[in-house]
């Protein structure tokens, strides 16, 4: 895993970032790990420069494309899900975006694979992961909802983007004792699903964590 420091002035200021990282704690995000690394990511870097000055608001934004970047309780939340187990080496993400998520996990797990279903929005984010020296990071131009089987099973799968079910081929590709964080349903009735294999079995044990908010989960790929 990789880390990075960056500093700045104004709105990507330090003082800033700890009011983050303060509210964060207030929504009950207890995990210093994640808070460390959310502290010291540049989050404006993940923004187009009209929406920069709002980064470290608490609160999704537009990146294009019909896109958000995701709020940063509901990342902080689960990430912290996601390593809740115990650490993880190797876990997939549904839905590169504009990279951030990837970047937060990217410094606390062994191993990212992210794929990506818009090509614009996937090569904005792989620039900006190769500025702030992340490697460890595998991006695919490809359909989310079937995963990444070539490199699978994974410790760990997480979604950012909201399927009406639960993608069979996701639960296929988690390893033993594996755990997807997933946000399900339509629109305004979504909740974030924590499904975790028991064993090597073909038993999963699942939780909702909260009501959520995300962009659909669709098909196929754009250029």
């Amino acid at each position: 895993m990789n880390s990075i420091e960056f500093g700045g002035i104004g709105m990507t200021s330090q003082r800033t970032r700890e009011r983050l990282i303060e509210r964060l704690k207030e929504q009950g995000i207890t995990n210093q790990r994640v808070m460390d690394v959310m502290r010291v990511t540049p989050r404006h870097l993940f923004l187009d420069e009209a929406l920069s000055h709002r980064a470290y608001e608490d609160t999704a934004l537009p990146i294009g494309h019909g896109q958000t970047l995701s709020q940063p309780y509901v990342v902080a939340l689960m990430t912290e899900i996601l390593l809740s187990l115990g650490p993880r080496q190797k876990v997939l993400e549904i839905g590169t975006g504009s990279g951030y998520q990837t970047a937060i996990l990217a410094q606390l797990v062994g191993q990212v694979y992210s794929v990506e279903r818009i090509k614009p929005l996937l090569d904005k984010a792989r620039e900006r992961l190769r500025k702030l020296g992340l490697r460890n990071v595998r991006l695919s131009h490809s359909d989310g909802g079937f995963g990444f089987p070539d490199n699978a099973p994974y410790d760990a799968i997480l979604s950012a983007a909201a399927p009406h079910e639960v993608p069979e081929e996701l639960l296929h590709q988690l390893a033993p004792n594996g755990v997807l964080v997933i946000p399900v349903g339509p629109g305004d009735e979504q909740e974030l699903r924590v499904i975790t294999r028991e064993g090597d079995s073909s038993n999963f044990e699942e939780r909702v964590a909260e009501q959520v908010r995300f962009v659909p989960l669709l098909n196929g790929v754009t250029r």
